[in-house]
């Protein structure tokens, strides 16, 4: 996993609970899982296009005509 061993993961779970503490780290954990789900439903939706016409006020459509 990214190339790192047991040790290093150990460690770098052992900062994480220093850094956020054991009270916060479940709301720390759910709030990162919900951003990966929303990443990866962005990833399965295709994008939206929006092809609405612009609106002309009618003094802009005059402007440009003169």
């Amino acid at each position: 996993m990214f190339g790192m061993g047991i040790g290093e993961l150990l460690v770098v779970l052992v900062i994480i609970l220093v850094v956020f503490g054991a009270g916060r780290l479940p709301e720390v954990m759910g709030s990162l899982g919900k951003g990966v789900q929303a990443f990866k439903k962005g990833l399965r939706e295709p994008p939206e296009i929006d092809v609405t016409p612009e609106k002309v006020e009618p003094d802009a459509k005059a402007k440009r005509e003169a």
